[in-house]
């Protein structure tokens, strides 16, 4: 298929043109006309560019692409160094931020509320990011963090009563601890993301709101998957996640 498809079906796919964001969504880095396969990853790093390369990948798509908001924007060092590989290869870089976020079905928060088991039943905050909903049984938050562990592959940090149940939780991948007072306003028993800050350590003490820390990268692994699952069934492409690994 051409590229130029590839982009347009994707982005209206995705929406993209109704989020505000902090970098561009799609297309980044422009290569060959022609894609017969995609790699997808988390995060445009550059262990994935280069294995991407050892695949014979046409186009790389991923959640964390480049050029944010409010960063240096001369291409130099490890900057440099990443997309002269990529131009090198004539390999295309599509990114998708808040846009993979907040897809109803392939994105990270309904990715992730499927992998846990959380029964999703709305969406909330800005841009609607924050996923709300059930567990489909109380679990204790101990027993809910043992749960997280084991499917994320990754033990998550807990901020709360232990032995407290867990009936309804909101959840939003990635950096959004910030969320943690609008998640908590709908009522929930505890709130998960990805990482944590200081703060959200009062005031899940003081709320009574349990907060979970799971990994931004733990819980954003699987939106961009479903993605190229869905291209690559609906294209007849090529595809091929790679994992780089990433304690965070």
């Amino acid at each position: 298929m051409q590229r130029t498809e590839l982009e347009h079906y994707t982005c209206a796919l995705l929406d993209t043109a109704r989020f505000r964001d902090y970098s561009p969504n799609g297309l980044q880095i422009q290569g060959r006309d022609e894609v017969r396969k995609i790699v997808t990853g988390v995060s445009a790093s550059l262990a994935l560019i280069e294995q991407a390369i050892q695949r014979d990948a046409d186009a790389i798509l991923v959640h964390h692409g480049y050029f944010w908001k409010n960063e240096d924007a001369c291409i130099v060092g490890v900057k440099q160094a990443r997309i002269k590989l990529l131009l090198t290869h004539d390999i295309s870089l599509f990114g998708f931020h808040l846009p993979l976020d907040a897809h109803p079905t392939m994105g990270n928060n309904a990715q992730l509320g499927q992998r846990l088991g959380f029964q999703l039943e709305g969406w909330a905050g800005e841009q609607n990011l924050i996923a709300y909903g059930a567990l489909p049984e109380a679990l204790t938050l101990e027993a809910l963090s043992a749960r997280i562990g084991e499917r994320l592959q990754r033990p998550p940090v807990a901020i709360g009563i232990h032995d407290r149940p867990i009936r309804r939780i909101a959840w939003c991948s990635g950096g959004a601890q910030g969320y943690f007072e609008q998640a908590a306003a709908l009522g929930v028993d505890a709130y998960l993301t990805g990482e944590a800050s200081e703060q959200n350590v009062h005031f899940a003490r003081e709320s009574g709101v349990a907060f979970i820390a799971a990994g931004h990268h733990a819980t954003e692994r699987y939106g961009i998957q479903a993605l190229g699952e869905h291209l690559a069934a609906h294209f007849g492409l090529h595809h091929e996640f790679i994992e780089i690994p990433n304690p965070i």
